[in-house]
């Protein structure tokens, strides 16, 4: 996890500073994090805030520069990584559930994410702490979409609400939440379609899902290995749609650690869960504090 990362905050910080080569460092080390997915809003509030804590500093008095830079660095990442609002999803579906209302949930993020088998994953999840689910197929665009919804969904037992293709998504979502209500359900998954962020269409039709299902979480999935594609994502999905919360795919690989500070830099938001494999019990809480003990440690 955040292997590059690590190697690049590593060696920054063994590096012997003075107030010449404090510019060419801070300089070094924007250019690496540009290299490792760290987007560039992210890449320069990490290194201004570095630079403004030095002012007031003379660097060769400090007894311990290692330590001073180690010190910053963390509290710079812990405070990019703690969003405006924490979010305890159990907590805030048993909320709900107390109104006698199902708690709604709307996936957003591009198709080749992962974002059906995150949503059998978080069905599994709930199931687990002895919550009910069904699932909404609202992309009713793409071809076999329904279908590969199903097979998740049956793999976890939840059952799954759905219409013909090219149907109206907002339909299929306003059906799972009466049918949720009906049937004494917690929790609604509503599925959407993964188009391109460019799509215009794509974005109106989120908007009327959201307008119908009026969902108490909006949650973008994004590939931890694509960078600044997930960033740009996430950035469209925010304007348009508004977002609630991340879940960050594919962890286990060989993640630079870029998007996971990029995107909670961006959104403002947590994220909430990490995916760590392809079994749908490999879903884990996102731990900040481990994240950043294992990029600077």
């Amino acid at each position: 996890m955040a292997v590059k990362l690590k190697n690049i905050f590593s060696n920054f910080v063994k590096k012997t500073l003075t107030e010449k080569s404090l510019d060419d460092a801070i300089s070094e080390l924007k250019l690496l994090l540009y290299s490792n997915d760290v987007a560039v809003p992210t890449a320069d509030e990490i290194c201004d805030k570095l630079v403004e804590s030095f002012k007031g500093e003379q660097i060769g008095r400090l007894t311990n520069t290692k330590k001073f830079l180690f010190e910053t660095l963390k509290e710079i990442i812990t405070e990019i990584l703690t969003p405006e609002h924490e979010i305890d999803l159990i907590e805030e579906i048993k909320k709900k559930n107390s109104k006698n209302l199902p708690y709604v949930i709307v996936f957003l993020g591009v198709n080749g994410t992962g974002k059906t088998t995150t949503m059998a994953k978080i069905a599994h999840f709930l199931k687990n702490k002895n919550l009910t689910s069904v699932a909404a197929a609202g992309d009713t665009f793409r071809a076999g979409a329904i279908e590969q919804l199903t097979y998740h969904m049956d793999n976890v037992d939840i059952r799954v609400i759905k219409h013909e293709y090219n149907s109206d998504p907002a339909s299929v979502a306003y059906d799972a939440v009466n049918h949720a209500k009906a049937k004494n359900l917690n929790v609604v998954l509503v599925d959407t379609a993964g188009r391109q962020v460019t799509d215009k269409n794509l974005m109106i039709e989120m908007q009327k899902i959201v307008r119908i299902s009026e969902p108490d979480l909006i949650i973008f999935i994004g590939d931890s290995l694509a960078g600044n594609d997930a960033l740009y994502q996430a950035k469209e999905f925010k304007k348009h749609i508004g977002i609630d919360a991340n879940i960050l795919t594919k962890f286990d690989a060989d993640a630079k650690g870029g998007a996971a500070l990029s995107i909670s830099f961006e959104t403002k938001v947590p994220i909430i869960f990490i995916g760590v494999g392809q079994g749908y019990d490999d879903l884990e809480p996102f731990d900040r504090d481990l994240f950043v003990k294992n990029i600077l440690d």
